[in-house]
């Protein structure tokens, strides 16, 4: 059958799901089903929707198509290139904390980080004052062109990230065309092309799975638990991106208080995942808080209380059910190098000696109404951006 490659292919991803070394529970096993549901759903739409002399950029991830610790402020969208032909990018800057461009050669895989061979954001182009821009990418040296991008021998994805501290910031608006191409239609369906895109999604359906299975291994898993490190230069080449990670295991009656001073930078997030290394669910709960939506304390800093159970303080990071998983801070648009100074510390606490540990708890308390109004506000934020 025509099919045959694909239900081969996710018959290996189900194995691998299976066998995960982190599954111990029966969620822990649902979740991955759920994950390989979602998989599936980008796996086949990234690979019948594209067109090498057509390209356009594709939402690879979302609250229902997770991969990767997405995070839960950043829209993310990718394109296929070649680096033998020429792009035009053209868009229109919305109102987000910061809009980033990256350029990879090749594509993660279980034994691979692509190497990234351009990264800027919108500050290193010209844009129009009412917003709008347009960015050529090509095999020519840029030389004194603004707005052009030499793309390097094996240049294969434009990926480009919008992402929010507002979440009821405006979204922007983007688009790409091959100048070669343009205006011509792409070649009619046969069944040899309709059985490589089978077959390419069955690939990056199994690829998928196994990368981000191993990816926590090389970045996360040798870390000491209940710890994160100090801000660092993302992996993966962003151009302006700091990172602290880390993974717990709490118990039920434990709560992990992390303190970070609030920075000046544009955009600060916080966030947990779970060992499928995918975003928790930051619709429906408090999974995660950027500098913006957090509260910050008088002196500068902002508490934040990671627990299953809910200590009644703004700044709850909600479990949900899960005992172990990873813990992200992303700081972006920087204008300086950050240091340990500007990283978070971590204390291990009874859920009952929260309030003890808090400086500022007083302030920190909410009541069980208004928490609700701020997962109310999640939820209407995340459905107005249009994310599902």
């Amino acid at each position: 059958m025509l099919t045959d490659s694909f239900a081969t292919a996710l018959a290996e991803a189900e194995k691998l799901i299976e066998t995960a070394p982190h599954v111990r529970t029966e969620q822990d096993l649902l979740e991955g089903y759920q994950y390989l549901a979602a998989s599936v759903i980008a796996t086949v739409h990234n690979a019948w929707a594209p067109e090498q002399a057509q390209p356009m950029f594709i939402s690879g991830t979302g609250p229902f198509t997770k991969q990767g610790l997405d995070n839960p402020d950043t829209l993310y969208f990718g394109a296929h290139i070649t680096d033998d032909a020429e792009y035009v990018v053209t868009g229109k800057r919305g109102t987000t904390a910061d809009l980033s461009f990256q350029v990879l050669a090749g594509e993660y895989t279980d034994t691979n980080v692509p190497a990234s061979v351009a990264a800027f954001d919108d500050r290193d182009i010209d844009i129009e004052p009412d917003g709008s821009f347009e960015i050529r990418l090509g095999p020519e040296p840029a030389g004194d062109r603004r707005n052009y991008v030499a793309l390097a021998p094996g240049a294969s994805q434009l990926l480009v990230r919008e992402v929010y501290s507002d979440w009821g910031a405006e979204r922007g608006t983007i688009t790409i065309a091959r100048t070669d191409t343009a205006g011509h239609p792409i070649a009619p369906l046969t069944r040899v092309a309709a059985e490589g895109h089978y077959a390419d999604a069955g690939k990056a359906l199994v690829t998928r799975i196994r990368t981000w299975l191993q990816f926590p291994e090389w970045f996360y898993l040798n870390l000491p638990l209940n710890t994160l490190t100090e801000p660092r230069l993302t992996p993966g080449g962003l151009a302006t991106q700091y990172s602290s990670v880390g993974h717990y295991e709490l118990g039920e009656d434990e709560a992990m208080i992390i303190t970070v001073p609030k920075s000046e930078a544009p955009y600060q997030g916080f966030q947990l995942g779970s060992m499928w290394y995918l975003s928790l669910d930051y619709l429906n709960h408090q999974t995660s808080l950027n500098s913006a939506q957090s509260q910050v304390d008088p002196d500068g800093k902002i508490r934040l209380v990671v627990s299953e159970r809910n200590p009644e303080v703004t700044n709850w990071i909600e479990t949900v059910g899960h005992a172990r998983g990873y813990l992200q801070f992303r700081w972006q648009r920087l204008s300086r190098e950050l240091t340990a100074a500007d990283g978070p510390t971590v204390e291990i606490v009874k859920i009952d000696e929260v309030a003890s540990k808090l400086p500022y708890h007083e302030q920190n308390r909410i009541t069980a109404e208004d928490f609700r109004s701020r997962i109310a506000e999640r939820q209407r934020a995340v459905t107005n951006r249009m994310l599902g």
